[in-house]
């Protein structure tokens, strides 16, 4: 079943249980997609740009939760945090820091990479095979800390 599919799924079995936040993180991916579908060449998403919508959408919580904390609004923290939740569920397994390890320690021969001014050619060649599995961020600073080395 494609992500697609189980998004339709999953809204029809959030509307027939009446689970309103459910429902309203996925209204929100649904959204998100026919905005990244309806902008520019009109293409319709596969799995791999669907999941680019959901990490997006992700990201933006995370960083509002940032905010939200600092300004001592834990109601509004605590409602992102389960929209994370339900996120994430749409997401690939997670890849374990040694898998992480693996993969950069390969990027990272194949870029010939020798100092940390080669890190955009090792992120390059990371990015496309960790999207949904790992914070971008995360995995910069390991390929900061091996080239350093």
């Amino acid at each position: 079943m494609s992500l697609r599919e189980q998004l339709n799924e999953d809204l029809k079995s959030a509307m027939r249980a009446k689970d309103q936040a459910r429902l309203l993180v996925i209204r929100s991916i649904k959204a998100g997609i026919l905005a990244q579908e309806t902008h520019g060449e009109r293409k319709t998403l596969d799995d791999e740009g669907i999941l680019q919508v959901i990490v997006k959408e992700i990201k933006e919580r995370k960083d509002a939760n940032v905010e939200f904390d600092r300004a001592g609004r834990m109601d509004l923290v605590d409602k992102n945090l389960k929209e994370i939740e339900v996120l994430s569920s749409y997401l690939p397994e997670p890849l374990t820091e040694d898998q992480l390890a693996a993969l950069i320690d390969t990027a990272i021969e194949t870029a010939e990479a020798l100092s940390p001014k080669d890190m955009g050619k090792v992120m390059a060649l990371v990015n496309p095979q960790i999207r949904g599995r790992a914070d971008g961020r995360h995995v910069a600073e390991l390929v900061k800390a091996r080239l350093a080395q």
